[in-house]
């Protein structure tokens, strides 16, 4: 994937490397942002209980004087910019051609610790998306963490987790969000409540699978074969049956909230495959 020869997001990528980290490594959170954490937090051994019951709004410490580099020579940076930059041109497209303006989410990059609209975040919970600041949370460390204990790696499968989150982002835009939130208010139980968050991931992957038809679509993005078997590799390893397996030995279906591996896979392949986001409908398919 040629990803260097994508649009820049103009400035759509705010950069708080280099800083000190935050007290105590909690975050508060609530909607889309806590049922993103909760997954990954299971995964690395933080028990989501304590992420989703709030931590406390503390503000952040002083940050430290350690320099990050620069954004014209990291290429981190860059990478984020541009896959940023190119989501950023498919969905304003796709909103235009439906009659809609698409408002640019920003892109937060840190390390160690930052604060969000959602609470504080350290980089144990992996990246997220925050509703109530319509922006999305990376620490690049992560993506060396999706190699070494995820299975998945390469630079499409890095920019699917990207564009799974700006997923996240067009749901709120078009206020699918706000409705699966109050329909897993009036849930009569928490497996019930797990299939809304469910539908609501897996529809993110579909969505980051349009994203991917777009730059294919593009002679200069050169995108491979290889480049999308990376990117199915990876929504298999994210599946919530793999993550258990790993984390537990055991699966427990009604606990899921992101989809089995093989769900994750197949909606992000129809979003890939039709480029079309009408195709999406998680919801009617559950």
């Amino acid at each position: 994937m040629d990803w260097k020869n994508l649009p820049s997001s103009g400035g759509g990528v705010q950069d708080r490397r280099g800083g000190g980290g935050l007290p105590g490594g909690g975050i508060a959170v609530g909607g889309i942002g806590g049922l993103v954490i909760a997954l990954i937090a299971m995964f690395f051994g933080v028990d989501p209980s304590v992420i989703l019951g709030g931590g406390s709004q503390t503000a952040p410490t002083q940050q430290s004087q350690t320099q990050a580099q620069t954004p014209a020579s990291d290429e981190s940076y860059q990478f984020v910019d541009r896959i940023l930059g190119s989501t950023n041109q498919v969905w304003t497209g796709i909103f235009k051609q439906s009659g809609r303006t698409y408002t640019k989410p920003t892109l937060v990059l840190f390390t160690g610790g930052t604060t969000s609209g959602c609470g504080n975040a350290d980089s144990s919970v992996g990246p997220f998306y925050c509703p109530l600041d319509n922006k999305v949370y990376l620490d690049t460390s992560f993506f060396a963490t999706m190699q070494k204990r995820l299975g998945g790696g390469g630079d499409f499968a890095f920019a699917y987790v990207i564009a799974h989150e700006v997923g996240h982002h067009v749901q709120n835009e078009l206020g699918i969000a706000d409705q699966v939130e109050r329909a897993q208010r009036q849930a009569r139980s928490e497996a019930e409540s797990n299939r809304y968050s469910v539908a609501l991931e897996l529809q993110a992957d579909c969505f980051a699978g349009v994203w991917g038809n777009k730059v294919r679509g593009t002679e200069a993005a050169n995108l491979t074969d290889a480049d999308i078997t990376q990117a199915l590799n990876t929504a298999a390893a994210i599946g919530d049956d793999a993550l258990q397996r790993q984390g537990q030995g055991y699966v427990v279906p009604d606990s899921f909230t992101h989809g089995s591996s093989q769900q994750r896979v197949t909606w992000f392949k129809r979003g890939f495959t039709s480029g079309d986001p009408s195709q999406c409908d998680t919801f009617k398919a559950s």
